[in-house]
């Protein structure tokens, strides 16, 4: 968005008073819902409710089927809801076709025109908007500047690799200066190292731009690297909205926590702000709402697990180590808690640090304050 004298320029050119729009919300969904008739009535959508911040880069995360590419559609304008409404800096654009949305998408596939240079596919839809040709000349060597692509500029996109194809297709989304860029999966062809490559390289590329980004992966890695926030979704609903750090450390209920991260679930006894596991060790905890006293499950993290061999003293867990698994950066140990539940525990690898527990060895298990999170089933 271009600022002139502290004023942005929206989509049509005119100018409007920046402080007037700045809690105005890029996107906002009120209520949708999506339903798609066959032999079985499929709810694709179940009443979701999302505000999504200007210059935010925002991730829909979940399973295959639950919902978040069909939110991105119904965003882009390519799937009308059945119920509810959609917004767009305030303005409803639930019934407006694609084509009249100051919105672009990337795909996974990139959709670029194989036979055509870099520039040529980073000009087209410059050109189908009946740009001027100096405009669009200028627009398409600021696009390869953005993504690194000058040298690359007349190379045939399919002469090209999968990383550079990407790029391409982000430097065309982003050529029309869209108020909102949506990406459904667009890494997920990549290999591994390209992938953690691009991550950082979207989120270069939203920064610098200023462009709302709406982003949808089931990679939690994806989503926790690159976000403002996430939303995780399950069965057409949105389950919790919150920045990766939130999201992690505090996830509101089991299947948030199950999704995001390994988890150790163990059962507790919750009284007041207090929980008493029933493997040994008693903890302050924030009561999440609708979470009555009695029995409740909580979540401990693997890194927020401490072991030594032994046997448990005082506000520990007694467990047997069943399997000890090393990854490089660090050591995760299986156990098997005297209650029978399973529990992981992760220590980084660093020097001089002392000699875990090996396969076989009785353990003692402590957990560090704060670590224990009671969650809603």
């Amino acid at each position: 968005m271009k600022m002139v004298a502290g004023q942005e320029l929206g989509t049509t050119g005119m100018a409007v008073n920046s402080d007037a729009v700045a809690e105005e919300p890029a996107v906002e969904a009120r209520r949708i819902s999506k339903i798609f008739q066959g032999e079985t009535e499929v709810r694709a959508l179940d009443d979701v409710s999302v505000s999504i911040r200007r210059n935010e880069f925002f991730t829909l995360l979940g399973p295959s089927g639950c919902g978040k590419t069909t939110l991105l559609r119904v965003i882009a304008g390519f799937e009308p809801p059945t119920m509810g409404a959609l917004y767009l800096a305030g303005t409803d654009i639930s019934r407006l076709p694609p084509n009249q949305r100051p919105v672009n998408t990337v795909f996974q596939n990139y959709a670029l025109f194989p036979h055509m240079s870099v520039a040529n596919n980073i000009a087209f839809g410059l050109e189908m908007l009946g740009k001027p040709k100096d405009e669009v000349r200028q627009t398409v060597d600021d696009m390869l500047r953005l993504v690194q692509m000058e040298a690359l500029k007349t190379r045939r996109t399919s002469e090209i690799s999968g990383g550079q194809q990407q790029r391409v297709a982000l430097a065309r989304a982003l050529a029309p200066h869209p108020e909102v860029l949506l990406l459904d999966e667009p890494l997920s062809a990549l290999d591994l190292k390209l992938r953690k490559e691009m991550q950082i390289e979207l989120k270069r590329l939203q920064n610098e731009t200023g462009i709302t980004f709406v982003f949808v992966t089931h990679d939690q890695e994806e989503a926790l690297t690159m976000s403002d926030r996430v939303a995780v979704m399950n069965a057409g609903k949105i389950l919790q909205i919150g920045s990766p750090q939130e999201i992690y450390q505090h996830p509101a209920e089991r299947f948030v926590a199950n999704f995001i991260g390994e988890s150790n679930f163990l059962d507790a006894t919750l009284s007041g702000g207090t929980v008493d596991l029933k493997a040994g060790g008693r903890y302050d905890v924030t009561v999440p709402e609708g979470v009555a006293e009695g029995s409740v499950s909580v979540l401990v993290r693997p890194e927020h697990a401490s072991v030594r061999s032994g046997p448990a003293g005082d506000g520990e867990m007694s467990g047997t180590i069943e399997t000890v698994v090393y990854s490089g950066e660090a050591t995760t140990l299986h156990l098997r808690l005297a209650t029978g539940e399973p529990l992981k525990a992760r220590s980084p690898n660093s020097p001089g640090e002392g000699t875990l527990p090996g396969q076989g060895e009785e353990a003692a298990v402590s957990i560090g304050a704060g670590a224990v999170t009671v969650l809603r089933d």
